[in-house]
C-alpha cells in the first residue's frame, strides 16, 4: 500500500512538472528581438588581434579593420548589455576568414571588415577572433536566453586581390555583371564587377580549389578538412559542386558550435534551390548538435533562417517578382524575409501599421515572419537617417508586429553621416560607448529601448500576437493576445497618452479584480468591475501586463 502510494505520488508530481513545463513561455521566432552588429565596429575587447595578415595599407574612412571583435561582444553579453534591451537574439556580420589584401570599389581602398568578402568559409578571421572565442560567446549567450544567428554568404567570394587569387573557373564566374532587369539577369551574374559568383546553379562536381589545399597544409589541418568532406558528401549524396562545399563549411559551425540560425546574405541572386538545400543541411548540423549535446539543447526550435531578398517587402506577401517570374522565398527554406517595406510604412499612425502587419501575419504569412528594421549596414536611406525621430522609431520597431531588428547604434542614436565616409561606410561607423556612458540624452533614448525591448521580450503577444484596437475614441489604446499550446499571453499598450492620469475600457482583455502593471513607469492598478483600468504616470505610453 506504502508503494501504492509512494507511486501515486510521483506520478502527480511527474503531471504536474509536465504540465507546468507545457504552460511556461516558448520561444517563438515570430516575436524576437533581434540586435544586429558589425563585429569590427561594435567593441574592440581584444587590441591584440586588430591586424593580421599585414593588412596595414591605409584604408578608405572607416574602411579598414577598426578592432572589434568576439571578445568585445562577450564582454557586453557578461555585462547584461544586450539582456538590459530586452534582446533574445544577436545577429552578427560573417566571421569567416576574409580576403587578405584591399579594394577599391571606387569608394577608396577597402578592406572585409564588414565580412561579405570570403577567401576560406572554414576558418574564422582572426581580426574577429578564434573558435575559442565563438565558443564561448555562444554558450554565454544561451546561458541568458539569447540566441546566435550568424551571417552566411553562398553567392560570391571575395574580391580578387594583389594578394587574393580568384577561386578556379570551376567554381565561379568573373562576367557578365547583373543588370537586375530579370531573373536570369539577377542570379547568373556577379553582382559588381571584381565580385566572383559561385556557381550555385551547378551540380558538376568540382575539385577543391588549389589555393585552399595548399593553405590546409600549411596550417597542418588538411586530412582533417578532407576527412570531415568525405563523410559529409557520402552521408548527404551531394554531388562535390561548389555550392555543397560552402553549404557544409557553414553547417559545421552549427554542428560545432550550437549556433541558432543564420541571416543569409543575398538570396535573390541564386536559383532559390539553394536555400531549400541549405535549410536542410544546416538543419541536419543542428539536430546532431543538439543529439550530442542534450544538456545544452535550449528547446524544439526549428534551425532559424532568414533571408536578405534585397527589396522585398511585406506587401508583397509570400512572392517577390523579379517581373519576367515570381519566386515564394518561404516555400524554399526560409521562416522569415528582411522587410525592406518596413523603413517606409514607420511613417504611417500606428494604428494603420499595426493592424496591416498584424493582419498579414495572421492571414497569408501565417506560420511565416519578417523582420523588421529601421536602419541598417547597406541601406544608404534608413527612416531617421538624421536621428531626430528616435523616441518615434524605437516605439514604432518594437511594437509593430513581427521580427525587430534593433541595428547597433539605434539604441544610442549612433551617427550615420560621418564626414569623409563614402557610401555604406557612413553606417558602420563604431559603436558611441562614450555616448551612453556620458551623455544624458542618450542614456534617456537607451532607457526607452531598455522599457520597450524588455516588455517586448516578456510577452510574445507584442511581436507574434493579434492585433485588436480597443476603440477607445479619446486615446490610442490596443490589445496584442497570443496562445500556443497552452501558453496564453495579452498585454494592452497605450501611446501618445497625456500625461497624469488615463483611463481605458479593456474590452474583457482582463477581467475585473486582475492586478496589472505598467511596465514603462513601474506602477500597479487593478481592473474595476466595470472592466476599466486607470493609472496616473509622468510618462505619454503605458505597457500594460497582467501580475
Amino acid at each position: 500500500m506504502k508503494k501504492y502510494l509512494f507511486l501515486l505520488l510521483i506520478g502527480l508530481l511527474s503531471s504536474c512538472s509536465a504540465l507546468k513545463n507545457t504552460s511556461e513561455k516558448p520561444f517563438v521566432w515570430e516575436g524576437a528581438n533581434v540586435y544586429f552588429l558589425l563585429t569590427d565596429r561594435f567593441k574592440n575587447g581584444n587590441p591584440d588581434n586588430d591586424v593580421n595578415f599585414n593588412r596595414t595599407e591605409k584604408a578608405a574612412v572607416l574602411r579598414g579593420f577598426e578592432g572589434g571583435d568576439l571578445r568585445g561582444i562577450i564582454q557586453k553579453i557578461d555585462e547584461n548589455y544586450f539582456t538590459d534591451l530586452g534582446v533574445n537574439a544577436i545577429w552578427m556580420t560573417p566571421l569567416v576568414e576574409q580576403i587578405h589584401g584591399a579594394t577599391d570599389e571606387g569608394t577608396g581602398k577597402t578592406y572585409g571588415f564588414h565580412g561579405y568578402w570570403a577567401k576560406d568559409w572554414t576558418a574564422l578571421d582572426p581580426n574577429f577572433g578564434t573558435k575559442a572565442d565563438l565558443q564561448e560567446l555562444v554558450e554565454k549567450a544561451h546561458k541568458k536566453g539569447i540566441r546566435i544567428v550568424l551571417d552566411a554568404v553562398i553567392n560570391h567570394t571575395g574580391p580578387v586581390t594583389t594578394v587574393d587569387a580568384a577561386y578556379p573557373n570551376s567554381w565561379v564566374r568573373t562576367s557578365p555583371t547583373c543588370t537586375y532587369n530579370n531573373y536570369q539577369n539577377t542570379t547568373a551574374c556577379t553582382l559588381v564587377a571584381n565580385l566572383p559568383d559561385i556557381l550555385t546553379e551547378s551540380d558538376q562536381p568540382a575539385e577543391l580549389p588549389q589555393m585552399l589545399v595548399e593553405k590546409w597544409k600549411k596550417e597542418g589541418r588538411y586530412e582533417a578538412e578532407m576527412k570531415s568532406l568525405d563523410e559529409f558528401f557520402a552521408r548527404t549524396g551531394y554531388p562535390r559542386a561548389p555550392k555543397y562545399y560552402i553549404m557544409k563549411w557553414l553547417a559545421d559551425y552549427v554542428e560545432t558550435f550550437g549556433i541558432d540560425g543564420y541571416r543569409v546574405d543575398t538570396v535573390k541572386h541564386t536559383n532559390e534551390d539553394v536555400w531549400k538545400d541549405f535549410q536542410k543541411v544546416c538543419q541536419e548540423a543542428f539536430d546532431i548538435y543538439k543529439r550530442k549535446n542534450p544538456e545544452k539543447v535550449l528547446d524544439n526550435n526549428l534551425f532559424f533562417t532568414v533571408g536578405e531578398v534585397y527589396g522585398y517587402g511585406i506587401s508583397q506577401k509570400q512572392d517577390y517578382n523579379f517581373g519576367d517570374k515570381k519566386v515564394n522565398y518561404y516555400q524554399n527554406g526560409f521562416k522569415s524575409l528582411i522587410n525592406f517595406d518596413f523603413k517606409g510604412d514607420a511613417n504611417k499612425p500606428y494604428e494603420e501599421l499595426f493592424s496591416n502587419y498584424s493582419n498579414l501575419l495572421n492571414g497569408d504569412l501565417n506560420g511565416k515572419t519578417v523582420m523588421n528594421y529601421l536602419t541598417s549596414h547597406d541601406d544608404g536611406s534608413p527612416f531617421d537617417k538624421d536621428r531626430k525621430r528616435t523616441f518615434e522609431a524605437a516605439t514604432k520597431l518594437l511594437l509593430t508586429p513581427g521580427i525587430s531588428q534593433i541595428y547597433y547604434g539605434d539604441e544610442s542614436a549612433r551617427d550615420l553621416t560621418i564626414e569623409g565616409a563614402e557610401g555604406d561606410a557612413t553606417l558602420r561607423s563604431n559603436m558611441n560607448w562614450n555616448d551612453l556612458q556620458n551623455n544624458a540624452a542618450t542614456q534617456k533614448l537607451e532607457e526607452h529601448y531598455q522599457k520597450l525591448g524588455k516588455f517586448r521580450a516578456n510577452h510574445l503577444a507584442v511581436g507574434a500576437g493579434v492585433h485588436k484596437n480597443l476603440g477607445n475614441s479619446a486615446q490610442y489604446w490596443f490589445s496584442r493576445s497570443f496562445t500556443k499550446d497552452n501558453f496564453t499571453d495579452k498585454v494592452v499598450v497605450g501611446l501618445d497618452l497625456p500625461k497624469g492620469e488615463k483611463m481605458v475600457n479593456l474590452g474583457g482583455i482582463f477581467p475585473a479584480g486582475t492586478k496589472l502593471r505598467d511596465a514603462y513607469s513601474g506602477k500597479t492598478t487593478v481592473v474595476s468591475k466595470g472592466n476599466s483600468a486607470k493609472i496616473n504616470t509622468d510618462f505619454t505610453i503605458v505597457l500594460f501586463e497582467k501580475i
